[in-house]
Parts: C-alpha cells; sequence; structure tokens
C-alpha cells in the first residue's frame, strides 16, 4: 500500500467551503437534539462500517498493533458519540438562575448557543479519536465544522474523508487536506472557534492567528508529564501500568508519562521490575515484536535517537533498550538512569519510546522540580501515603493528577481534559467539550415590577438614604 501524502486544498476551495457553512450556521443553532443525535448515529454507523479499513490504516501508517489501534482510536470515540447522545438534552436545556438582591424582580437563564463555524486541526499521533472526537462535540453543539488532519497520516486520512463525506452534507462538516500551507490559510479565516491538538509551539501560532479574529480558542498541547512513585507505591502495579503508558503508541501520547521520579530507596528494584516487565511483553527482540508500533517519520525518529544518543554520551546509563535505527521509524523500548540535567533528554518534550528514571530522597525537591518547569498537562502519583497524596495535588498545577494509574483519565468521560497555560486552554470530553463549542449566553428578562425605577434620576435626599441602605444590605449578604 503506497504511503502518499494528500496535496494542499487550493486556497480558493477552501474559501468556498467556508461561505458554504456561513448560510448553514443560523439553521443549526435551532436544531433540536433530536436531529443533533441522528447525526452523531449516522457518524457511529459509519465509522463502524470502516473498522478493518481504519485498521489497516493504522497499522500502515504507524504500524500500530491492531488491540491498541482499537483501544485508543475507535472505543474513545464509540463512547464519546453515545455519551452525547445520552446527555445531550440535558446538556441543552436552559439554566434557570436565582436573582441577587441587586437584580430582584427579574428572571435569568443561562442557554447553551452553537458558536457557529468551527476548525478543528487533528495531529498525527492519534489521527481518529484527536479529530472526530472535538467533532462529536462541536456536531452536539450544533456547529459546522471545517476538518484539518495531519497531512503525516495519509491512509488513516483517506479512511476519515470517506467517512465524512458518506456522513454529511459539505455545508455542515467537510475534511480538507494538506500540509501547512493548507493549515496556514484556514487559520487566515475568521472562524468562531478553533479547536486544536499539538505542540504548544504550534499552539502558540494557533492562538495568534485566532487571535486576529477575535476567536475562541480550544487548545490541547502537551509538555513533560513527570511520575512521583514514593517509597510507600506498589512497585509491582507502577511498573505495570508505567511500561504500558510510557510505550503504547511508540510514546507518541501528550499525556505519556515523560520522566520518573522514584524514591531513592526503592529504584532499583523498580527499574528492575520495568524491565521484567518489558521482556515479558516484547521479547529479547523488541523489534521483532507486532506489539509494538513505530514512530510517524525517520525524521521524528532520528530527533527521538539523537536525544538518547546525547544522553548516553553525558553518561545516562542504559537499563533497558537503547537500540534505534531510524530509517526504519524504530526506537527500542528505552529506560535510562542518572540523566544528567544539561542532556536536551531533561528539558526536551521526549514524545517517544525513552523513559528517564531519577531517584529523589526528598518529596520538596520534587516539587520544587516540577514547579519550576512549565505546567504539564499531566502528572501521575503512585502512592499509598494520603498525606503525599495531598500535598502533591495542592502543591503543584497540571492539566490533570492521576493518581496510581496512567493515561486513563482521557477516557473518563465525565471529567474535563485538558491542560493549563503551556499545556493547554479549555477542556474538552462529554459535557466539556459540547461546552467548550458553545456560547453560554446570559438571557435577563424583566419581571412585574422593577426594584431599579427607585433609583432612576434625580438622585433625591432620599434615593441616597436607599443606595446606602442597599450597600449595607449587599454588604451583609
Amino acid at each position: 500500500m503506497p504511503r502518499l501524502q494528500a496535496p494542499d486544498t487550493p486556497a480558493e476551495a477552501i474559501d468556498a467551503l467556508f461561505e458554504q457553512q456561513a448560510g448553514r450556521v443560523q439553521a443549526l443553532r435551532s436544531s433540536s437534539a433530536s436531529e443533533r443525535r441522528a447525526r452523531l448515529s449516522r457518524l457511529l454507523d459509519g465509522l463502524l462500517a470502516r473498522r478493518e479499513a481504519l485498521l489497516a490504516a493504522f497499522a500502515h501508517d504507524l504500524r500500530k498493533p491492531a488491540v491498541e489501534a482499537e483501544l485508543t482510536e475507535l472505543v474513545p470515540v464509540v463512547d464519546d458519540i453515545r455519551h452525547a447522545q445520552r446527555h445531550l438534552k440535558r446538556w441543552m436545556r436552559q439554566q434557570r438562575v436565582a436573582p441577587t438582591l441587586m437584580t430582584l424582580g427579574t428572571r435569568a437563564r443561562i442557554v447553551y448557543q452553537p458558536r457557529g463555524r468551527c476548525l478543528i486541526i487533528g495531529p498525527w499521533n492519534y489521527p481518529l479519536s484527536t479529530l472526530l472526537g472535538p467533532l462529536v462535540s462541536a456536531v452536539a453543539a450544533g456547529n459546522t465544522a471545517i476538518l484539518k488532519p495531519s497531512e503525516f497520516t495519509p491512509t488513516v486520512n483517506a479512511v476519515i474523508a470517506e467517512l465524512v463525506a458518506e456522513v454529511f452534507n459539505p455545508q455542515d462538516v467537510v475534511l480538507v487536506q494538506g500540509g501547512v500551507a493548507t493549515a496556514q490559510h484556514l487559520l487566515s479565516l475568521p472562524f468562531d472557534h478553533v479547536f486544536f491538538t499539538g505542540s504548544p509551539a504550534v499552539g502558540r501560532a494557533v492562538m495568534a492567528a485566532a487571535a486576529k479574529h477575535l476567536a475562541s480558542v480550544t487548545l490541547e498541547l502537551g509538555g513533560k508529564s513527570p511520575v512521583i512513585i514514593d517509597a510507600s507505591a506498589n512497585l509491582k502495579d507502577a511498573a505495570e501500568h508505567l511500561m504500558w503508558g510510557k510505550f503504547v503508541n511508540a510514546g507518541q501520547t501528550c499525556i505519556a508519562p515523560d520522566h520518573v521520579y522514584v524514591h531513592r530507596d526503592v529504584k532499583d528494584r523498580f527499574v528492575s521490575l520495568c524491565c521484567a516487565v518489558l521482556t515479558e511483553r516484547f521479547g529479547s527482540d523488541p523489534s521483532a515484536s507486532p506489539d509494538l508500533g513505530r514512530m510517524i517519520h525517520s525524521r521524528h525518529a532520528k530527533r527521538v535517537a539523537d536525544l538518547l544518543d546525547d544522553a548516553v554520551d553525558r553518561g545516562s546509563q542504559v537499563m533497558a533498550g537503547g537500540a534505534h535505527d531510524a530509517d526504519s521509524r524504530w526506537i527500542a523500548p528505552t529506560l535510562l538512569c542518572d540523566v544528567p540535567d544539561d542532556a536536551r533528554l531533561s528539558s526536551e518534550e521526549i514524545f517517544g519510546p525513552v523513559l528517564p528514571v531519577m531517584g529523589f530522597g526528598r518529596l520538596d525537591e520534587v516539587i520544587a522540580r516540577i514547579n519550576a518547569a512549565p505546567k504539564p498537562l499531566a502528572l501521575y502519583l503512585w502512592s499509598r501515603d494520603s498525606s503525599v497524596t495531598e500535598r502533591v495535588r495542592v502543591e503543584t498545577s497540571s492539566g490533570s493528577l492521576c493518581v496510581n494509574l496512567c493515561l486513563l483519565q482521557y477516557a473518563h468521560s465525565n471529567l474535563p481534559f485538558g491542560g493549563v497555560n503551556n499545556s493547554g486552554i479549555g477542556n474538552a470530553h462529554g459535557f466539556y467539550g459540547f461546552r467548550a463549542f458553545s456560547h453560554e449566553r446570559s438571557v435577563l428578562n424583566a419581571g412585574p415590577w422593577s426594584a431599579l425605577k427607585l433609583m432612576f434620576p434625580p438622585y433625591t435626599a432620599g434615593k441616597g438614604r436607599l443606595s446606602r441602605l442597599l450597600l449595607a444590605l449587599v454588604r451583609r449578604t
């Protein structure tokens, strides 16, 4: 199966699609929950009908094992759709709001309106779930959408493009393909909302482009997500979870554990357990394992290989793995110890199957190091000491905090998923995704009488006494 990159979509074709969708915004704004659920049902049916084609496409573009592709790509989207269908009517319901002392006599409510024309830009590491997941929220909220997948997964994109074309009218949802030029032209258009998943560096450019039109944004970014393992931790459980969370999709996961701080008293035991888990899962020759994916392209593989070689050259110890072949997009699952602070691996997001393990003596020093770095998308803690858990929760900041597990927060539809500052802006999934693609509009109606009239000019002495009385009442409430 040839791996061909789709050419850039001509700018005039993109402009025409953007204008077509303008005419649908008003109609979709008044669409009912049943109409939106019907669109989601068609998306679900079309997706499941292409299961085998998608699994073959994931294998071609990322050499992703079928089970892994199903669990990390198909299952999350199907769950997003079913969750939205079950709860959409409640999400769309107007919320009544009690009056305040200043607004006695009025009636207030919050209504959720679609933002309008939306742009969804997806990455290459999870090319289905990170593109269609936000689309589910956009459709549930009653928006139009233009989808722009990464140009590095052309085989997967071809299947998604066929799916979108079959399920949606292009006036509602359409997919356009291409590289940087296509993305830049899309970002030059006055969308009402932009949802971007990718690196913090590109996220800054997306935010700057959106700012020219004052478009709202949701940015799902990344960063170096740390792990803390204290002396009380269940080390076997930690090793089993982390050797999955780190090496699924060849480490190319935005919430993958990036590096591990483990208490010195248990470090050697933890590393030994991790090495045993790797051998048990992938054999003595991981390059022959059918259960390990590949890097997206040789350029990215070389980047990760260079990070690994730089760390080793500076004195890091290879405890497992270490082999690589950038031309074949292969990096062995690798554990490193004693990585010096001046190694590139210590400051750059790895985004590959290399895991540095560092010992620590006091929790204070780990918290200080985490707080000195940009806020991560995720922070993982293994501990059976509730006081340690509380300290980490209170004294650090991250998009999410997971205790004694990893990656599963992405699959929890009732939790907001997103970063903070460098790791992202806004939330997604479930109601939080619906809200991201909605404008929370306040509606205030006058009641049968209005206390405000008592304060209209002319400002008499009596009105002065009334305003002072109101101030005193407000102060006490």
